[in-house]
């Protein structure tokens, strides 16, 4: 991106509204409330879907759909929190593309660019099903925001509403047909506006031959459009006061269309809806929940980073023992991990990573490692962690078991954006080496240097670097059992380095139980508590009225404290560097992400991707979880090593969704604390008045780095991707630095000169041509100011799509039929052989579910041919009807239907051709009564 790219995208931060539906909730419906009634739409759907299949109940949530209602109609409210995160990470993708692609016109289908906007979509559909295939939901989520504004911008920029449609045109997802009549730039579609009269600006032939056009539109003051062309229209389209004068557009009630809004907004949350179902269709439903953060267990994952080298049989042994205990007893219940990840290292090998939601794979994986190899003294933790941190949930855990120091610590900065930007939190578990020490140390212990990188990671990420020997290894392992509760809450995370005396306070209020405390530190530090009750202990009593119990393993002392409502103090002393965090268990807790804010007559915002601004003003997006009547009423950036606070300005907005904006951005690291109240728990006499914390440290900056590229990488073509470094109070020669997650081969500068202010640089990337669709890889590009006293990086999540050929979906055809129904339907059965056929250029049928009928299905591929499957499907003949979903390889999806009815001597059968659209194109074959034939 050149310099004069970016004033441009600090320009349309004040402009970004004029590209699309409404942002922020107003009168008018934005795509922020388009994007969340469409997604909980489909939730809702695919919930009862799920129940039908199971043969249960499903009871509706009360109108309006909120993500907690929706998600305890689904019999899942403990994933309220991960459901809540995916709608606003796909959300705000979808309104980011206002800000990142804000004079793109493919992007908004603006300048009559209809079949390049469709080209976006269906690419990011295709994107967004080869993620799923690999359940890798973060990167299905961001194309799929990125593809719904589009979409949706289609029918208030389009005249396709004007052409009187009722229903979305359903080939804006489909890439093999036409999406319709579009305009030849030579001819003209609109006159100019009766005054601020915009309602028959459109052309009568325009309208008579059902011919699409859209709207131009420009900010600069040279615009020019087509003679007789449309124009978007308001008061920051420059080519709108160009003959013909006006627009077309219908973002809100006082656009040029205005009168259309609600006719174009509601064709927008249909088509929404419809793109969904097809994306459903292609996942399944269990796997399209995933995405959207809905399962069965926890919305925690459990992350395993261990090494593998010969010294490590007992740490293994020690993780063999917790995985099973937890997978024992959690699978099934509400803190069942929703995802199992496990990254193994050793030198030179890292990996391979398995990303699984199946417990019994995950349980084989771990019990399968060994201890091997290792032949020098370092080992790759800090690319296993990378590895980790790019494919674990927003929010996640991680714990790293080592005894060898790291070899690769030029990742360091690389680890610690990936931290900030996922506020995942790292527990590492160091332990000494064995006695027959491989490594000829003097001790068995990693040296304090050593262990140093461990201790800032883990300070980073709000979690412990806890150094014991292995034996003491299964008693310090208890965190990650307790780790796995659905509904742990940071109420307190401080550190201090180097040490000193300090006293901290955190409040455990009504709804918090089971009330621990971990602490790290030297042999020296000791500690007083006090309750709320005035009460106090002292760390040597073993025993007292404040502690109920106290495990230490090496560096590390876990407290389970004895449950008092009200303000706690503990205070800390030592000179040396200590951890303190203080967890419970609440439904109540918050998360946030740092967002770009535009303060014009346009008012929006966007998620931030790399560390805000040091010292000027900024702003967060908090959302409070478990309760849905909480209210927020301070938000504070805390120093993590000091005892500096600025407090935010508190703006409640739509959704239960919290904007804070802060004066300034402290200048060190800091952490988020959120303070509110609530009075909807029935169990509490009183308001329950809460404070949480997040454990992860940020760090702001001086140095603005902004880098563009499309999010697909096809691994036939080279990727590039273009990025810009400024610096507000600094010149000189930066160091730039770029990783990825999967090691592809990559080139890029490693310096750069900012003398001028900015500069400019490329970062390409090569994957192997057999990398499978929807593998996904996390680019950090980071750049660092001469003397390394400041840096900033940028974290883009790319994924890996092959070219595909294939855009028909696979047909059905009959078989054969065999059928004996007589008058008692329980004592008669009956079989049909369906045949799946993905065609001679089709990649083959993946899957075929039975989506109706109470019968078994067996599916087989037809002998010598791999892209037929045939489907065998037996039934009483008291079930007389079936329905199949098939999909193919790249997510095509179609259906069929059988239905029979006792006493035809015949079978009429009728085949068609079947789309991935969400109309259903039905196979029929039907045997009914003479007096009552039905076709289905």
């Amino acid at each position: 991106m050149h310099w004069e790219c970016v004033v441009l995208r600090v320009l349309l931060l004040h402009t970004a509204l004029v590209q699309g539906f409404g942002i922020l909730p107003g009168s008018s419906q934005s795509h922020l409330e388009i994007t969340e009634k469409a997604l909980l739409n489909a939730a809702v759907q695919t919930c009862r879907l799920l129940a039908q299949a199971d043969g249960t109940n499903f009871s509706p949530p009360p109108e309006p759909f909120t993500p907690e209602n929706v998600a305890a109609a689904c019999n899942v409210p403990q994933s309220t929190r991960a459901f809540r995160i995916a709608l606003r990470f796909i959300i705000l993708r979808n309104v980011r593309v206002d800000l990142r692609f804000a004079l793109n016109a493919s992007f908004h289908f603006d300048e009559e660019m209809l079949n390049e906007g469709r080209d976006i979509i269906t690419a990011r559909m295709m994107a967004v099903k080869a993620s799923n295939k690999e359940e890798n939901f973060e990167a299905a989520r961001q194309n799929l925001g990125e593809l719904l504004h589009p979409l949706q911008d289609f029918y208030s920029h389009s005249n396709w509403v004007e052409l009187q449609n009722t229903r979305p045109n359903p080939n804006l997802i489909r890439s093999d047909v036409s999406i319709g009549n579009i305009a030849d730039r030579s001819r003209a579609t609109c006159r100019s506006c009766d005054g601020d009269d915009c309602t028959n600006n459109i052309l009568e032939d325009i309208i008579r031959d059902n011919v699409l056009t859209s709207g131009y539109f420009s900010i600069f003051p040279t615009a020019e459009k087509p003679p007789g062309k449309c124009s978007h229209g308001g008061a920051l389209d420059v080519t709108s006061r160009i003959d013909p004068r006006g627009g077309i557009n219908k973002d809100t009630f006082d656009s040029d269309h205005g009168h259309l809004h609600t006719e174009a907004a509601n064709m927008a949350i249909a088509a929404t809806g419809e793109l969904l179902e097809d994306i459903r269709e292609a996942a399944g439903s269990q796997t399209f929940l995933q995405m959207m953060g809905i399962s069965k267990g926890s919305s925690k994952a459990l992350c395993f980073v261990i090494d593998t080298t010969s010294s490590m049989a007992e740490d293994i042994a020690a993780v063999q023992g917790v995985t099973t205990s937890i997978i024992d007893s959690k699978v099934g219940t509400e803190n069942e991990p929703s995802v199992f990840i496990l990254v193994p290292f050793n030198d030179p090998a890292v990996g391979p990573l398995l990303r699984t939601s199946d417990p019994s794979e995950f349980k084989s994986a771990i019990d399968a490692l060994e201890a091997s190899g290792g032949g020098d003294e370092e080992e790759l933790s800090l690319t296993g962690l990378q590895l980790a941190l790019s494919s674990a949930p927003f929010n996640s855990e991680i714990f790293l078991f080592t005894d060898a120091p790291a070899k690769d610590e030029q990742l360091m900065s690389t680890v610690i954006a990936l931290i900030e930007r996922t506020q995942t939190m790292v527990t590492f578990f160091i332990t000494d080496s064995p006695s027959v020490n491989r490594f000829k140390r003097r001790n068995s212990r990693l040296s304090s240097s050593e262990v140093q990188v461990y201790r800032d990671l883990a300070q980073a990420s709000g979690g412990q670097a806890i150094e014991l020997s292995k034996t003491e290894l299964p008693t310090a392992a208890s965190v990650i059992t307790e780790s796995a509760s659905s509904s742990l809450v940071t109420l307190l995370q401080a550190s201090r380095s180097p040490g000193r005396t300090d006293t901290f306070s955190f409040l455990v209020d009504q709804t918090v139980t089971n009330v621990r405390v971990y602490i790290t530190g030297g042999s020296t530090l000791t500690f007083t508590l006090t309750s709320p009750t005035g009460e106090t202990q002292q760390s040597s009593e073993t025993s007292g009225p404040l502690i109920d119990s106290s495990q230490t393993a090496g560096n590390f002392r876990s407290l389970q404290l004895n449950r008092v409502q009200g303000q706690w103090n503990v205070t800390m002393v030592s000179n040396e560097p200590y951890t303190l965090r203080v967890i419970g268990q609440s439904p109540i807790d918050f998360f946030f992400d740092f967002v770009e804010v535009s303060q014009d007559v346009f008012t929006g915002f966007g998620p931030l991707e790399t560390r805000p601004r040091a010292g000027v003003n900024g702003s967060l997006l908090v959302t409070v979880t478990g309760s849905s009547s909480a209210t927020v009423t301070d938000v504070t950036l805390v120093a993590s090593s000091g005892s500096e606070e600025i407090r935010g300005a508190v703006s409640p907005q739509e959704g239960g969704n919290v904007l804070v904006q802060v004066e300034r951005i402290p200048t060190e690291e800091f952490m988020v604390r959120v303070e509110g109240q609530d009075d909807s728990f029935p169990s509490s006499t009183s308001r329950v008045t809460f404070q949480r914390q997040s454990p992860t440290s940020f760090r702001s900056s001086n140095v603005t780095i902004t880098a563009d590229s499309d999010d697909i990488l096809d691994p036939a073509s080279e990727f590039s991707v273009p990025f810009s470094v400024m610096a507000s109070d600094a010149g000189g020669t930066f160091t730039i630095r770029a990783t990825n997650s999967r090691s592809y081969a990559s080139t890029f500068p490693t310096s750069l000169s900012l003398e001028s202010g900015s500069a400019n640089g490329t970062v390409t990337l090569s994957a192997p041509m057999n990398t499978p669709s929807g593998t996904d890889v996390t680019l950090t590009i980071e750049a660092e100011a001469p003397g390394g006293g400041d840096s900033n990086y940028i974290v883009l999540r790319i994924s890996v799509v092959n070219s595909v050929n294939d855009f028909t979906a696979p047909t059905c055809q009959q078989v054969s039929l065999q059928a004996n129904c007589s008058e008692s339907c329980s004592l008669s059965t009956w079989m049909v052989i369906l045949r799946v056929a993905d065609g001679d250029g089709g990649t083959g049928v993946e899957r075929v579910d039975l989506t109706q009928g109470n019968g078994t299905l067996d599916t087989s591929l037809e002998a010598g041919n791999e892209n037929v499957t045939l489907a065998t499907y037996n039934a009483s003949c008291c079930a007389p009807e079936m329905s199949l979903l098939f999909v193919d390889r790249v997510g095509n999806s179609g259906t069929c239907s059988f239905s029979i009815r006792e006493g035809l001597q015949g079978a009429q059968s009728h085949s068609t051709k079947v789309t991935p659209s969400l109309f259903l194109c039905v196979v029929t074959l039907v045997l009914c009564v003479l007096t009552e034939g039905r076709i289905k």
